[in-house]
């Protein structure tokens, strides 16, 4: 399964992608949100996990143009974010996203919420 991880944090990136690769993930990286999307609709990843604060558009914007597109609408996006604003939360649901994860994202709940989608699309 392929796994597009989006986030501009180059050291998360680099340690949930060791995780995920792991588990047994193929995992693709993409440091900014036009740098996302385009992966995306060119990859068609299983999976999307994005951060809402990332330069190069916003998180939020990201999703909305995944969600938009005919390529990229069914792909699940799980975002993450250090916002713990309870709007930002309902946001991203309506737009389209399927979790929110709370950062600092434990390990443990994106390998659970990552196995729960894979499972539901099988």
């Amino acid at each position: 399964m392929k796994v597009l991880l989006a986030d501009d944090d180059r050291v998360l990136t680099h340690l949930l992608t060791a995780r995920l690769r792991a588990k047994g993930w193929q995992v693709e990286v993409a440091h900014d949100a036009m740098q996302a999307l385009m992966t995306a609709m060119r990859s068609k990843p299983d999976v999307i996990v994005l951060d809402i604060g990332m330069p190069g558009g916003t998180g939020f914007g990201a999703l909305t143009r995944l969600k938009q597109s005919a390529r990229t609408e069914a792909i699940p996006v799980v975002v993450m974010s250090s916002s713990k604003a309870p709007e930002d939360e309902a946001k991203v649901l309506d737009l389209g996203a399927v979790a929110f994860l709370l950062k600092p994202v434990d390990p443990e709940i994106l390998d659970e919420t990552l196995l729960r989608l894979v499972t539901r699309s099988d």
